[in-house]
C-alpha cells in the first residue's frame, strides 16, 4: 500500500474512532486498539515532549516532524474531527430515534473486541484473572454513577476535557460518558452542533494537557506491566457491556429542546438500568417533557423491543471486529 493509501486508512480508522466518542458508552480507544494503531497513537502522542525543540535546533522542522510521526497524528486526529462535526448530529439522531438498533451494534461490537483484546494476553495467571476482575468492577461502577448538574464555566470544562480524553484512549471507558457523569455532555454536544469554537477550544486545550500527561503513563505501564494492563483493560469492555446493553429502564433523562418548548426534543438518559427485552418493554414519553434539564421519568408508553432487528445488528457489530482484524493481517502480510 503507498504512502497515500495507508494515511487514508489512518484518517478512516480516526472517524470511526470519532464516531465511537460521540456516543456515552463507548471508547475511541477500543476503536483504536482493535484497528491496530493503539500503542502507534502512545507512542507518537509521547513523541510531543521537549525534546522536540532539540530536534528542531539541530536537524530542522522535518526531522522534529518525524520524530513524533506528525504526518499519521494529523491524519488520525483529522478524522476524529471530522466525525465528530459531521457525524455528531447523525448520532444524536440515532439515539433519539433508533436507540436499540445503535446500541445492539455497539454492543457486538465492544462483545467481539473483549475476544480481540483478551487474546493479547498471552498466558493467563491469577494475577490477569484479578485484573480483569478489578478492571470489570471500576468499568461497571462508573456505568452506574450518578451525573452531576451541568456547568458552563470554562475552568470546569478544561478539567472536564482533561478527565474525559483519559478516559477515550482507555478501550471499554467511555470518554462522552465521562462527560455525562461531570455534567459537561449538554454543553460539549451543543457546542459541537451549534459551532460554539469557544468553548471547543477550551475543551480541546483540556484534552491536550490530559493527553499528553496520560498517554506517558499508559505507555509506561504497557512497557513494564503489558499483560496485567492488557488484561485490565479486557476487564474495562466487560464492565462497559452494562452501559452499552440495548434495553434500559430509564430514570433519569437529560432533556434538550432544539429551540422553544414546542421544537424537537432530545434524550440522553443519565439514569438507568439494564432489562431484558420482555413483553411490556417501555420508554421515556417524549411529549411529557417541556422543559431543559435532569428530569426524573413519570411517564413511560410501550415500545417494541425490536429483538430480532437487535440480534442482527448485535452479529453485524460483532462479525464487524473480525472483519477488520483480518483487513488489518493481510495488509501487513501484503506490506511485508
Amino acid at each position: 500500500m503507498n504512502q497515500f493509501g495507508h494515511y487514508l486508512l489512518v484518517l478512516l480508522k480516526g472517524i470511526a474512532m470519532g464516531a465511537a466518542d460521540v456516543v456515552p458508552g463507548v471508547s475511541g480507544g477500543t476503536i483504536a486498539f482493535i484497528t491496530g494503531i493503539y500503542e502507534k497513537l502512545l507512542d507518537s502522542i509521547n513523541g510531543l515532549n521537549f525534546g522536540l525543540i532539540k530536534i528542531l535546533r539541530t536537524d530542522g522542522i522535518a526531522a522534529a516532524w518525524k520524530s513524533f510521526n506528525g504526518t499519521f497524528l494529523v491524519a488520525l486526529f483529522g478524522g476524529i474531527g471530522i466525525s465528530l462535526f459531521s457525524l455528531a448530529r447523525l448520532i444524536e439522531w440515532l439515539l433519539d430515534n433508533e436507540p436499540i438498533k445503535l446500541w445492539s451494534f455497539f454492543f457486538g461490537l465492544v462483545l467481539a473486541s473483549i475476544l480481540y483484546v483478551g487474546k493479547q494476553v498471552e498466558k493467563w495467571n491469577i494475577g490477569t484473572c484479578i485484573a480483569l476482575l478489578a478492571g470489570a468492577a471500576i468499568a461497571y461502577t462508573v456505568t452506574i454513577l450518578p451525573p452531576l448538574g451541568n456547568s458552563d464555566s470554562l475552568a470546569y470544562l478544561f478539567c472536564c476535557g482533561m478527565i474525559a480524553v483519559c478516559a477515550m484512549i482507555l478501550p471499554g471507558i467511555s470518554g462522552s460518558f465521562i462527560l455525562l457523569i461531570l455534567g459537561a455532555y449538554q454543553p460539549v454536544i451543543e457546542a459541537l452542533s451549534d459551532r460554539n469554537f469557544t468553548l471547543l477550544a477550551v475543551v480541546g486545550a483540556g484534552c491536550v494537557v490530559g493527553l499528553l500527561s496520560f498517554s506517558r503513563v499508559l505507555k509506561w505501564l504497557f512497557r513494564k506491566f503489558e499483560r496485567l494492563t492488557i488484561a485490565v483493560l479486557t476487564g474495562f469492555l466487560i464492565g462497559s457491556l452494562n452501559k452499552i446493553w440495548p434495553w434500559k429502564e430509564v430514570k433519569k433523562v437529560l432533556v434538550r429542546h432544539a429551540g422553544d418548548p414546542d421544537s424537537d426534543v432530545h434524550i440522553t438518559s443519565l439514569v438507568e438500568r439494564s432489562v431484558l427485552p420482555g413483553e411490556h418493554y417501555s420508554v421515556a414519553d417524549p411529549s411529557a417533557f417541556t422543559a431543559n434539564g435532569m428530569i426524573e421519568v413519570t411517564e413511560t408508553m410501550p415500545k417494541d423491543p425490536q429483538i430480532v432487528a437487535a440480534i442482527l445488528l448485535m452479529v453485524v457489530g460483532f462479525g464487524f471486529i473480525f472483519l477488520m482484524e483480518f483487513v488489518a493481517k493481510k495488509m501487513k502480510k501484503d506490506a511485508a
